[in-house]
């Protein structure tokens, strides 16, 4: 009766359904929740698009990716520069010269590296044992204090001393004045939600 049965109403399943159907093949499309759209799920709540499982930001330095899901939406301008709150102080993130001009009153690249190679030499961690000890020996205490630990303690619900270094392999350390969380040339949101998309696709 079809020639592709699909597996998920997200994203991915609406594109390939999309692109079938050009080609003239008929595409069933099942879901295990009661709407479109997957994790990208957006709906209309006193007028405003909620993201119900979690915020997505369309981010991609590819121009024909870009060029084709602005066929489905417009999108705003949205940049994501998120801020850290600790203790009435309000830090960049990601981690950049504007957080640690504010956090050590510094100026250049050359200071900030040279205050966290400082502050992780005093720590003399060789083979770190859990993920607090990772982290420290990433970006020295300061950073890790104000900025890892009390987030990452509440998102694993434990101390950081009771995780497990695989955790953190990395923690993206910036040495310029750019608050712009992506790298991507294009970004933002799509005026109308994700749920309009995928309802354009399919």
């Amino acid at each position: 009766m079809f020639d592709y049965l699909i597996v998920g109403a997200g994203l991915f399943g609406a594109v390939f359904a999309y692109e079938a159907s050009k080609k003239s093949k008929s595409c069933l499309i099942i879901d295990k929740r009661p709407h479109i759209a997957g994790n990208i799920y957006t709906e209309q709540v006193e007028g405003i698009n909620v993201h119900k499982y979690g915020a997505h930001i369309f981010h991609t330095s590819d121009k024909m990716v870009w060029d084709y899901i602005n066929q489905f939406a417009e999108f705003n301008n949205y940049i994501n520069s998120p801020i850290a709150s600790y203790k009435d102080e309000l830090y960049n993130l990601p981690f950049n010269m504007n957080t640690f001009s504010k956090m050590w009153s510094i100026k250049t690249p050359a200071e900030a590296k040279a205050k966290i190679a400082e502050q992780i030499a005093e720590l003399n961690i060789d083979e770190p044992k859990n993920l607090e000890e990772q982290a420290l020996k990433l970006v020295g205490t300061d950073v890790y204090e104000k900025l890892v630990k009390g987030y990452t303690e509440k998102q694993w619900g434990r101390p950081c001393s009771k995780l497990p270094t695989f955790i953190i392999k990395r923690l993206p350390i910036r040495f310029r004045f750019d608050n712009n969380y992506f790298r991507d040339r294009y970004q933002g949101i799509p005026i109308g939600g994700y749920t309009h998309i995928v309802e354009k696709l399919i």
